[in-house]
């Protein structure tokens, strides 16, 4: 799967990517490998020209995040609609989810009477062939696309719309395509013991665990070492994934002890 986060916002250093780390974590979660994470602007050349590169490396899953309002620079659907080649057309279902939205603002007194402006329209402009989802959230609809094996989602770049419409439509998909597989992880520290001291000692544990993965994460000083070691798995159950990471676990404790070093478990 590949992350493609859309925003002049993220660019700036304005707004912290924290849909990126979301998306990744919940797709690692769902046991989907996230393979890159792209940040562009808003720019219709810069998403047509990302999605087009990220296309050509037949991903089966693609979000983008960001850019499906009404103003001027949400210019999303209009960089993917290039980047394939089609045209953007009116999508009377997403109209309709669009126009239901504002209805309902306008029974709750947040808005006047309801006008289906350009503005308002623009989010129902979508590519042809693709399908909206509804925002439990928002207004702007969620988009879906199939193109060749790989299924381009685009989603609203605001956190609560983002998660509701994956949460809701998509995380469904990508538990399907992982099958049984399920992610598992946990974290050990260590003391007393430098990374560069520590990494051969991960790549004997990772050598002869193949079906762990170990990275280190310094937490600490460099006169005094503090790192965080997590480690994680995928499996069909619970119990082959415990089995997994106690067995590396207890492989990567007694060589760090060796070396002087301390090892606690994550509380």
């Amino acid at each position: 799967m590949e992350i493609i986060c859309i925003g002049n916002e993220l660019l700036i250093g304005k707004t912290l990517n924290t849909n990126a780390q979301w998306l990744a974590k919940r797709a690692t979660s769902l046991g989907i490998v996230v393979k890159r994470i792209t940040v562009v602007g808003d720019d219709v050349e810069e998403i047509a020209s990302a999605v087009r590169e990220a296309l050509g490396r037949k991903p089966r899953f693609m979000i983008t995040t960001g850019g499906l309002g009404p103003t001027f620079d949400d210019k999303t659907l209009e960089g993917i609609a290039k980047a394939i080649n089609r045209n953007l057309e009116l999508n009377e279902k997403a109209l309709e989810m669009v126009r239901k939205k504002y209805e309902e603002y306008a029974k709750a007194g947040k808005i006047g009477a309801v006008e289906m402006t350009h503005y308002r329209v623009k989010m129902a402009k979508l590519p042809q062939g693709a399908e909206p989802l509804p925002n439990p959230v928002g207004t702007a609809p969620g988009v879906r696309l199939r193109i060749g094996n790989t299924d381009l989602i685009a989603l609203p770049g605001v956190p609560s719309e983002m998660e509701a419409i994956f949460d809701e439509y998509i995380a469904n998909l990508l538990r399907k395509e992982a099958g049984d597989v399920t992610f598992f992880e946990t974290s050990i520290y260590a003391d007393n013991i430098m990374e560069s001291s520590l990494a051969p000692l991960i790549d004997i544990t990772m050598h002869d665990n193949p079906y762990v993965y170990i990275k280190s994460h310094p937490r600490g000083a460099e006169k005094k070492p503090h790192i965080e070691i997590h480690l994680s798995t995928t499996a069909k159950d619970s119990k082959t994934a415990k089995d997994r990471l106690g067995k590396a676990i207890i492989q990567l404790s007694e060589l760090i002890k060796e070396k002087g070093g301390k090892v606690k478990l994550k509380e």
